[in-house]
């Protein structure tokens, strides 16, 4: 008897990613309206080496930006408890 659908399991779990970048909107910022003041994306890398590189692209003014645009996002580095510095 053949299997009808194939098993969900059969991939490797992800590997452990301590390292984080908590995005979240500015005080006072219209899309809190929207999005609610407690809205907050948060993104996961294996090293603290990735994510500062993220971090850096993340935040950097981008070229299409105006002259006197500000980010309207605020980005906090952060580390899982129990996780050990690779630095």
């Amino acid at each position: 008897m053949g299997i009808s659908n194939a098993q969900n399991l059969n991939a490797p779990l992800p590997a452990l990613r301590p390292y984080g970048i908590r995005v979240s909107l500015r005080p006072g910022d219209p899309f809190r309206k929207l999005l609610g003041d407690d809205w907050s994306r948060t993104h996961w890398y294996a090293t603290s080496e990735l994510r500062d590189a993220a971090l850096a692209d993340m935040s950097r003014k981008h070229e299409y930006s105006r002259a006197g645009d500000a980010p309207a996002l605020t980005f906090v580095p952060i580390q899982e408890p129990g996780a050990h510095s690779d630095r």
